[in-house]
C-alpha cells in the first residue's frame, strides 16, 4: 500500500501545480497581445503615387561652347576670281552678266567684268570648293524620364547663337581669295527627341550615352526660302553627372552634330550646293527633378530622415538641395568639426 500512496501524493502534488501555473501562463500569454488597436498610435502611411511618377522626370539646362564646320564643294559650278573682289560662282562654262555672291546662307545674283588677269575655273574638270567654321553658343533645354536606374528617354529644344568666320577655298588657294559672308551671324532652333542609357558610375559620378535625333533651323541670316532640303540631325554625346542631392545633378556633355543642308542657286538650272554642317559641343549644366516627398510643414521640425506626421509622410527640411542625404539616417554632418581644418592634422583630435 506504501507505494500506491507515494505514487497518488506524487500525482496530487502534480496536479497542483499545474493548477497554480495555469494562470501565470495564462497571463503570459495575454501580454504579448495588445490590449488596445495600434493603429490609434501608428498610421498608415499614405504614398503619393504622382510625386513618386514624376520624380522620374529630370528637368536640364545648360550652355556651352560649339564650333561649327562648314564644307561644300561646286561640282556644277565654276568660280570666278578678279583680284581685289571677293570670289564669285557662276554656273556656264564661260563668265557672262550672271555671278553669284554670299552661296552660303542668302545668294546674291551681281555683275562684274572680267579683265585679263582673272581667274577662272569649272567645277566639272577640276576640284572647286570652300571650308569655313562657325562658333556657336547653344542654350538647352531638355526634359526626359529615367526608368530601371538605368536608361532614360525624352526631348528637348536648343536655341544657339551662330557666327560664321572665313571660308577659305580647298583648291587653288594662291589663286582664288577667302572670304567672309554677309549676315555671317544669327540663330539657329533645334527640335529633338533624345535616348539614353548609364554604363558608368563612379560614387557619385553617372556617366550616361545618349543620341539625339530632330530637326534644325537657320536663322534669318539664311535665305531659308533657297533651303530646298535639310532633313534630319543626329547628336552623339556623353553625359558626365555629378549627383549633389537626390534631386540635384551638375553635368559636362562633350557631343558631335552630324548635319546638312542644300541651298539652291536661282537660274541656275536646277543646280544646288550641299552644304555639310557638322559641330562639335562641349555643354555644362544642371538637372533638377521633383522630390518625392513633400517639404515638411511644421518649420521647427529637425528631424533629419523622412518621417511622417499623422498618416502623411515628409522629406526633412535639414537637407540642403545641394548635399546629399541617406533619407534612412540623414548625413548632414557626416564629418564631425573635430576632424575638419586644422584639427585633421592632430593625431589626436580630442
Amino acid at each position: 500500500m506504501r507505494p500506491i500512496l507515494k505514487s497518488t501524493v506524487r500525482i496530487f502534488c502534480l496536479l497542483l501545480i499545474a493548477v497554480l501555473l495555469l494562470p501565470l501562463v495564462s497571463l503570459a500569454q495575454d501580454d504579448e497581445k495588445p490590449t488596445f488597436p495600434l493603429e490609434t498610435i501608428y498610421a498608415k502611411r499614405k504614398k503619393n503615387a504622382t510625386r513618386k511618377f514624376l520624380t522620374n522626370f529630370k528637368v536640364s539646362l545648360s550652355t556651352g561652347y560649339g564650333k561649327t564646320y562648314l564644307k561644300h564643294e561646286l561640282d556644277s559650278f565654276g568660280i570666278f576670281q578678279r583680284p581685289g573682289f571677293a570670289p564669285r560662282l557662276f554656273t556656264n562654262k564661260t563668265v557672262t552678266d550672271s555671278t553669284y555672291t554670299n552661296w552660303i546662307n542668302q545668294v546674291k545674283k551681281d555683275t562684274l567684268s572680267s579683265p585679263p588677269d582673272s581667274f577662272m575655273a569649272n567645277g566639272d574638270t577640276t576640284k572647286l570648293g570652300f571650308k569655313g567654321k562657325g562658333l556657336n553658343i547653344p542654350l538647352n533645354l531638355t526634359i526626359h524620364y529615367e526608368f530601371l536606374k538605368r536608361f532614360r528617354i525624352g526631348g528637348g529644344i536648343s536655341y544657339e547663337a551662330m557666327f560664321l568666320r572665313t571660308f577659305d577655298p580647298i583648291t587653288y588657294t594662291d589663286k582664288i581669295q577667302s572670304f567672309k559672308p554677309s549676315g555671317s551671324s544669327g540663330f539657329m532652333l533645334k527640335y529633338y527627341g533624345m535616348a539614353g542609357a548609364s554604363f558608368y558610375r563612379l560614387d557619385n559620378f553617372l556617366f550616361t550615352g545618349d543620341l539625339q535625333i530632330g530637326s534644325f533651323k537657320p536663322g534669318k541670316n539664311f535665305d531659308n526660302s533657297l533651303i530646298i532640303k535639310k532633313g534630319i540631325y543626329f547628336n552623339l554625346g556623353i553625359t558626365a553627372e555629378r549627383e549633389f542631392s537626390e534631386n540635384l545633378r551638375v553635368f559636362l556633355r562633350p557631343s558631335f552634330d552630324f548635319k546638312k543642308y542644300t541651298m539652291s542657286i536661282p537660274n541656275s538650272g536646277n543646280n544646288s550646293i550641299v552644304h555639310k554642317m557638322n559641330a562639335a559641343y562641349v555643354q555644362v549644366g544642371i538637372t533638377y527633378s521633383i522630390p518625392e516627398l513633400p517639404r515638411c510643414f511644421h518649420k521647427e521640425c529637425k528631424i533629419q530622415i523622412n518621417h511622417a506626421h499623422g498618416n502623411k509622410e515628409y522629406r526633412s527640411r535639414e537637407h540642403p538641395i545641394f548635399k546629399k542625404q541617406n533619407p534612412g539616417y540623414g548625413e548632414n554632418h557626416p564629418t564631425l568639426i573635430k576632424y575638419k581644418g586644422k584639427n585633421k592634422r592632430k593625431l589626436n583630435p580630442y
